[in-house]
């Protein structure tokens, strides 16, 4: 009697439980950015209620101490607190990356002085110095956003350092050094593409870190100006009305769920390409 052996259903690499769930959160929001003004029938600075009215049918998350919809509000908040994070995580990667190879691929004093910076940098809490430097712009999302980026471009330094480091002691980059290749086209064609996927992981998994310290900025009137909806500054109004708790309900479960898709997408990322789990 022969037996048949059993098959096992293999799933594809990419097919991960995080980075599927992660793609469908930031999709939601990434919807909600386009079809706000469709999905609830208020506009966000429109008083369309009576103050600080309960969650009820005409409006699913309540009112506001303005007479405000919550849910319309949570929903807008999307196209100020998704942009300012992807603009802040583009420019920190671009400057930071840039900076980066540079010092880890010329080395000597150009390597002393940009590490020297970043080490400067560093030494300060990502959150105080946002909070010092957005103070000395202004609020603003505006002023915020550079205030950010101030904060971020350091860890892509370091980071892209380290892996052009890595990458250029490998033996392809030797061979193309030997065979007369410029310094430029080494390190753009030979280095740099080797480098960037521990980049893209990080900067994915910090837009989620992004939209909290942008909400955090808010919240103390470093951010967002009243009477923008922005998540941050929403929390804001809804801890000084303690029993209105439906106020801050919607905002943070939108920093929650965003800053978890963000989070899901970089450790499914990071699981795709980290050759240990293959």
């Amino acid at each position: 009697m022969t037996t048949i052996p059993a098959t096992r259903l293999t799933l594809p690499r990419w097919l991960n439980l995080p980075l599927v769930l992660g793609f469908f959160l930031v999709l939601f929001w990434l919807a909600a950015t386009i079809a706000a003004p469709w999905m609830t029938g208020h506009a966000p600075l429109d008083m369309v209620g009576r103050r600080l009215q309960p969650p009820s049918w005409d409006h699913l998350l309540g009112t506001d101490a303005l007479g405000r919809d919550v849910l319309s509000r949570t929903l807008h908040g999307a196209r100020h607190s998704i942009p300012i994070a992807v603009t802040v995580v583009a420019f920190a990667v671009t400057i930071g990356a840039c900076l980066g190879a540079l010092a880890g691929f010329v080395g000597g004093i150009v390597d002393t002085v940009i590490m020297r910076l970043v080490d400067v940098t560093l030494s300060f809490p990502p959150m105080l110095l946002a909070m010092a430097v957005a103070a000395s712009l202004g609020p603003g999302l505006e002023n915020a956003a550079i205030a950010m980026v101030a904060v971020w471009w350091p860890i892509y330094a370091r980071l892209m350092r380290a892996q052009v480091l890595e990458v250029r002691e490998r033996e392809h980059v030797e061979a193309a050094i030997a065979s007369g290749a410029t310094q430029t086209r080494v390190l753009t064609r030979h280095v740099l593409p080797l480098c960037w996927t521990p980049v893209l992981i990080s900067a994915t998994m910090d837009l989620g870190q992004v939209i909290l310290l942008a909400a955090s900025l808010s919240f103390i009137g470093l951010g967002a100006t009243p009477p923008t909806p922005e998540w941050g500054s929403m929390i804001a109004d809804g801890a000084s009305q303690f029993y209105s708790w439906w106020v801050a309900l919607g905002p943070g479960l939108a920093i929650l769920t965003i800053v978890l898709g963000f989070n899901f997408i970089g450790d499914g990322l990071h699981d795709y390409f980290d050759p240990r789990s293959k």
